[in-house]
C-alpha cells in the first residue's frame, strides 16, 4: 500500500466481496433510478446527469492520466463537458474537451458557448459513428499526446461497439476508454422508459464483445468496486499497451 494513499486495496476487495454490501448497493441504485437520481446534480451551473460517485472516479482518472484531449460522445446539457474542462483547468496545463452529439440543441449550445469553461471545449454535431465525424476526431487527436475517451451517447450494442472500434485507437497505454450506462444490462427493463437499449443489447454487451478481440484493453474493476454506486460497471477500460 502506498503510504501517501489512504485507500486500502485489500479493504476495497473485501467490501466488493461482501454480499450484504453489494446487495444493499444494488437495491439503493435500483430505487434511486425510480426517482431519476442522476438528474439531481449540476456542475458549475450546467446539468451533469451523472452519479456523484462517477464524477469523482473521472476526476481521479483525469489526474492520473493527465490528458491533453478528452473526447466525449453525448453532450446533452453540457454538464460533463464543463466538468472535464474544469478538471483540465485545475491541472494548469493545455487541454481540451471535444464533445460530439448527433444533435446539440440550440439552447444547450448557447449555454455551453457562454460558459467560462468553453475556452477548453470544442463541439462537433453529428453521429459519433459517422465516417466524417470519426475522421474529424482523429484529425483533432493527431496532435494530442494523451487522449482519454468517454462514451455516453446511444447505448445500444451496435452503436457502442462501433464507437469503441472508432475511438479506442486514440488511447495509449495508461489511459482509458470509459463507457457509461453499462449498468443497463443489470437493470429491470421496465426502467428503460422505451429506450432502444435493454438487457442483451446495451453498452455492457458491447464492451464484452470488444474486449474479446482487443487485448490492448482490460477492465479496471477496482474503480467500480470502490464506488459501490456507478452507472459504469465493467465500463472502465484501461489501455495496457500501445
Amino acid at each position: 500500500m502506498n503510504p501517501h494513499d489512504p485507500k486500502d486495496p485489500g479493504l476495497i476487495a473485501r467490501m466488493a466481496a461482501d454480499p450484504d454490501v453489494q446487495a444493499t448497493a444494488r437495491r439503493l441504485f435500483d430505487l434511486s433510478c425510480r426517482y431519476r437520481y442522476s438528474y439531481n446534480f449540476s456542475w458549475m451551473g450546467r446539468p451533469v446527469i451523472q452519479y456523484p460517485q462517477d464524477l469523482v472516479a473521472m476526476q481521479e482518472l483525469i489526474w492520473t492520466v493527465q490528458p491533453d484531449l478528452i473526447v466525449e460522445t453525448g453532450v446533452a446539457h453540457g454538464g460533463s463537458l464543463v466538468f472535464y474542462a474544469s478538471m483540465l483547468e485545475l491541472l494548469g496545463r493545455p487541454g481540451t474537451v471535444l464533445g460530439i452529439d448527433i444533435e446539440i440543441r440550440p439552447h444547450n449550445r448557447s449555454a455551453i458557448e457562454a460558459h467560462p469553461m468553453f475556452r477548453r471545449i470544442e463541439l462537433i454535431e453529428g453521429s459519433s459513428i459517422a465516417p466524417d465525424v470519426v475522421r474529424r476526431v482523429h484529425e483533432r487527436a493527431a496532435t494530442a499526446k494523451r487522449v482519454l475517451v468517454v462514451l455516453d451517447s446511444n447505448h445500444s450494442h451496435a452503436h457502442v461497439l462501433a464507437e469503441l472500434e472508432a475511438y479506442s485507437p486514440l488511447v495509449r497505454s495508461g489511459s482509458y476508454v470509459v463507457v457509461f450506462d453499462t449498468v443497463v444490462e443489470d437493470m429491470d427493463p421496465s426502467l428503460m422508459g422505451g429506450r432502444p437499449w435493454s438487457k442483451g443489447d446495451n453498452a455492457k454487451t458491447a464492451v464484452h464483445a470488444f474486449l474479446k478481440s482487443n487485448p490492448r484493453f482490460e477492465l479496471d474493476r477496482e474503480i467500480e468496486q470502490k464506488l459501490l454506486l456507478t452507472v459504469a460497471p465493467d465500463g472502465f477500460l484501461r489501455c495496457v499497451r500501445d
